[in-house]
């Protein structure tokens, strides 16, 4: 258990338990509903009751492939109330809805400096955890914020008519629109959006954003309909349908002038060399694995293909999304409505399941406890 105890927790709005339930990583494909000790915290940090967090993709890959050591508390999608704060926190108060994010650059060293942040050695450890290996932790009922998380930015307020489920996606919304901003899009340019989970949509938003014509691939045609609710309407059936071929036709036989890969399958690599222009982008978006995957160099070097990657967020755009996130809850931007499933932190285990083998009707999951909706 990973804890500190020389400082006592400076305030309290409730009675906060010893114990809490979590669902733990202990190997493999193995996760378990468990009582665990409730994290408790140290100068400048902030525990946070959780009332909802997203399963992302990369924690399943964690789960199923053992690329990290067990026992551990993964789940980073995170939002809650603020239950405690420590020692030396006059920025924070309890009682505050806010959102977390688990991992903050340092914002001096060599990668910050090149504005590579996930890179930074800071960066890189997680500063979010609900015991073990801090890992992030929202898949529990309490974390522990570490100082320097909620010292340099990684708390954020949560206006009061934004539900916490809205709040979750201020993560992974920085995740996509960082790397929609990395192809540089012009208004004159097409985009294909390789897979239509809840990150492709977003990530195929964003890019409408830029004033580009946004091209949509999936094998279900019923995300497609979700899509459309987002403004997507330039779909292609991939069951069907030939999305090279397709993508090159709507662009005068050119091919697209950016492809973003939002699933994780090394086969779509090739598809999207195929389906980009010479001199185009291709974007690695779902890639959090490293694996061995086929590509034509001749594409990269006489064709110019660009073919690069996106992880992670990036803090110099904060402050835009979470006017995103949270004046689009208002104006018809609700992320709420890629939600398709919502389990208990007891069904942990089934959410998981869900998440990991995915269909036509399952789209964003989350785990929610601890929440009133709209209230503290």
């Amino acid at each position: 258990m990973s804890t500190l105890t020389a400082t006592p927790v400076a305030r309290y709005s409730e009675a906060i338990p010893t114990t809490m339930r979590a669902a733990v990583y202990r190997g493999i494909n193995d996760v378990r509903v468990e009582t665990v000790p409730v994290p408790e915290i140290g100068p400048g940090e902030v525990l946070v009751k959780v009332a909802v967090c997203g399963i992302c993709g990369t924690d399943l890959k964690k789960i199923h492939t053992g690329s990290h050591s067990a026992p551990r508390i993964f789940g980073h999608e995170t939002a809650g109330t603020i239950a405690a704060v420590g020692e030396g926190v006059t920025n924070f108060a309890v009682g505050e809805r806010v959102m977390v994010f688990h991992h903050v650059p340092c914002g001096r060293c060599y990668y910050c400096r090149k504005r590579t942040y996930a890179q930074c050695p800071v960066y890189k450890p997680a500063g979010v955890t609900a015991g073990f290996e801090p890992s992030g932790g929202g898949f529990a009922e309490y974390v522990r914020v570490m100082d320097w998380i909620a010292r340099d930015g990684g708390v954020v307020r949560i206006p009061d008519d934004v539900p916490f489920e809205q709040a979750a996606f201020v993560e992974p919304v920085n995740t996509v629109l960082k790397g929609v901003k990395s192809l540089n899009l012009q208004p004159d340019e097409t985009v294909l959006v390789t897979g239509q989970g809840p990150i492709g949509i977003m990530l195929a938003a964003m890019a409408a954003r830029t004033g580009a014509t946004v091209l949509t691939s999936d094998l279900y045609p019923g995300r497609h309909v979700i899509a459309a609710g987002y403004g997507l309407r330039n779909s292609i059936d991939a069951g069907t349908e030939d999305v090279v071929a397709r993508t090159k036709a709507v662009t005068a036989g050119r091919g697209a002038d950016a492809v973003i890969v939002a699933v994780g399958v090394n086969a779509l690599i090739r598809t999207a060399m195929d389906a980009v222009r010479p001199g185009g982008k291709v974007l690695l978006f779902a890639a959090t694995q490293h694996c061995e995957a086929s590509f034509d160099p001749g594409a990269v070097c006489m064709d110019e293909k660009t073919l690069m990657g996106s992880y992670s967020s990036s803090f110099e755009i904060l402050d835009e999304v979470t006017e995103l996130v949270f004046d689009g809850y208002r104006d018809g931007f609700d992320l709420t409505r890629l939600i398709s499933h919502r389990f208990s932190l007891e069904d942990a285990v089934e959410a998981i399941e869900l998440a990991s083998n995915p269909s036509e009707s399952s789209m964003k999951i989350l785990i929610e406890h601890n929440t009133t909706g709209h209230g503290a």
